[in-house]
């Protein structure tokens, strides 16, 4: 970019300072370890809505998604239209499990289902699959610094680096939550804008040009091939891609932190309904505007396609607009990194330090240490986020992609929690390691396409933790408290209330709400067909 201009500046370095001051009022709020984990319980479910898109649904999306669409055409929709199913799953298993427990880590589940080792494991998971998701969207945010600035992308990195351990560092889950919600404000207005643009400088209709695209192939959205090796197809989509997302979204605690730290259950199952019913229109959004590019630029190839949006905002020539997409594209990028450095730090705090180098320190001390290991993990992310800057793909696909190899151990260990009452930990352990064993041989030796990643790992881990927990530990005469069927025995048993203002506390109940979740999904779907069929 040869000059990003005065204005374009302003409005950059305006929201930026608007984060780190909001970071400045918020840290007033943080006087204990608990504060910085999961705040003062008061933050309303609109905002943690608001906080859990802009975390997922965010510059993953604004970049990445129009450079997958561009190259692979709208059927890449496919891998991102479960949503509604994967809430419906969550909102109904897990949230239960973690919010009555009152835990601020979600892996101390697995401690008190099958012991500490089993904690460990997903702990250390979750490090490291978030250590590479955050350096991807850490890239994403460096990416388009340098590319308007011309600021060299290492550098990039290390700024904004800083910037988001800052004010994360200063208010905790509280500022996290809250600068989300400002952040999720700019993305959609950069989006709309973007997008209004795009019609506006389209040479023919809308009509006119899907028309086109279609006959070029770019419009194929509904493939039904059971072919394993096509990436986007509805089997992947509804079938690999659902279980990919519930662990997502149901076993990650950057995610699940957000909703403990609401008023009450039912303030935490809507914010993540709103995630439910809001993301499959973002995600439409971001890859519709992929292929009009793709006819806008009549299909010409980028040097790195992550940057077609910010290339498209400075051809398109109104003062402020690449301002404005700038502040948004960072914006969305900060929201994940902040909430990643919040929950890496809580993890190993609670799961670790806490656990077994320094027991019955007090909430300040805790403090202190979760401060110092935000810090750590943010010089740690910057690593991998360097190599990333070597990709020239996709960086939605990338972060996708990262994220298959990990998450059908998190999803078997999750799913045998609540459902298998003979697995043992050892079994569990053992069959962990033979999950990761067939989905590294699956992504060397196959072609299989990575979306069926988590398929393949829970498909092998969940029989072999069985058996092996059978042969090693025999068959468990006492059912677990932390199973779905063991909840719904300790309720019955202790007459405790199976409601809270009206939403379930027990796992496995479903609120009446949720069905519409479920209609939804079935309504995109017909959506979907006849918006390929009609154009």
């Amino acid at each position: 970019m040869d000059d990003f201009g005065l204005l374009n500046w302003t409005i950059l370095i305006v929201y930026l300072l608007g984060n780190l001051l909001m970071g400045s009022l918020l840290s007033k709020k943080v006087d204990s370890a608990e504060d910085y984990y999961l705040g003062s319980k008061t933050i309303p479910w609109w905002a943690i809505g608001l906080s859990v898109m802009a975390t997922y649904v965010s510059a993953m999306s604004f970049l990445g998604g129009p450079a997958w669409s561009y190259g692979n055409g709208l059927g890449v929709m496919m891998i991102q239209v479960n949503y509604p199913l994967v809430v419906f799953l969550v909102i109904t298993l897990f949230l239960p499990f973690f919010y009555n427990s009152g835990v601020a880590s979600i892996y101390e589940y697995q401690e008190r289902r099958f012991g500490r080792k089993a904690r460990g494991v997903m702990s250390v998971i979750f490090m490291m699959s978030q250590t590479l998701s955050s350096a991807a969207v850490l890239y994403a945010t460096a990416l388009v610094l340098s590319f308007i600035t011309g600021v060299d992308v290492v550098t990039a990195i290390l700024v904004i680096t800083l910037i988001a351990l800052v004010y994360t560092l200063m208010g905790g889950i509280s500022a996290v939550i809250w600068t989300d919600v400002l952040q999720a404000v700019i993305l959609l207005v950069g989006a709309a804008i973007i997008f209004y643009a795009l019609l506006d400088r389209m040479p023919e209709s809308l009509v006119t040009t899907l028309g086109e695209l279609k006959a070029q192939g770019k419009m194929n959205i509904l493939d039904f091939t059971f072919d394993t090796h096509v990436e986007a197809t509805v089997w992947s989509g509804v079938i690999a891609m659902v279980l990919y997302h519930v662990t997502v979204y149901g076993a990650n605690q950057m995610v699940v932190q957000r909703a403990l730290a609401a008023r009450n259950i039912g303030d935490a199952k809507k914010s993540f309904l709103f995630m439910g019913f809001t993301a499959f229109f973002i995600y439409f959004l971001f890859l519709l505007m992929g292929v009009l590019f793709y006819s806008y630029y009549g299909g010409r190839e980028f040097e790195n396609s992550n940057t077609i949006v910010l290339q498209f905002a400075a051809d398109y020539g109104l003062p402020g607009l690449l301002g404005v997409v700038a502040s948004a594209v960072v914006a969305a990028s900060m929201s994940s990194l902040d909430s990643a450095l919040n929950s890496l730090a809580t993890v190993t705090t609670l799961d670790f330090y806490e656990k077994y180098f320094k027991k019955g320190a007090s909430s300040a001390h805790y403090l202190k240490a979760s401060r110092w290991f935000t810090v750590v993990w943010a010089v740690l992310i910057i690593v991998p986020a360097i190599l990333f800057a070597q990709t020239e793909g996709s960086v939605l696909q990338l972060l996708t992609k990262v994220g298959s190899y990990f998450v059908g151990a998190k999803l078997s260990m999750y799913a045998l929690g609540f459902f298998s009452r003979h697995t043992t930990e050892r079994g569990l352990l053992i069959g962990v390691a033979a999950g990761f064993m067939a989905v590294w041989y699956a992504a060397t030796q196959t072609d299989v396409a990575w979306p069926w990643f988590c398929a393949i790992g829970a498909v092998v881990n969940m029989p072999v933790a069985i058996v092996a927990s059978l042969l090693l530990d025999g068959r468990q005469e006492k059912l677990s408290a932390y199973t779905i069927q063991g909840q719904k025995t300790m309720f019955r048993e202790q007459s405790l209330p199976t409601k809270d203002g009206g939403w379930y506390l027990i796992p496995g109940k479903v609120d009446r709400v949720s069905w519409l979740l479920v209609g939804f999904f079935l309504a995109t779907l017909l959506f979907l067909y006849l918006f390929s069929v009609l154009i």
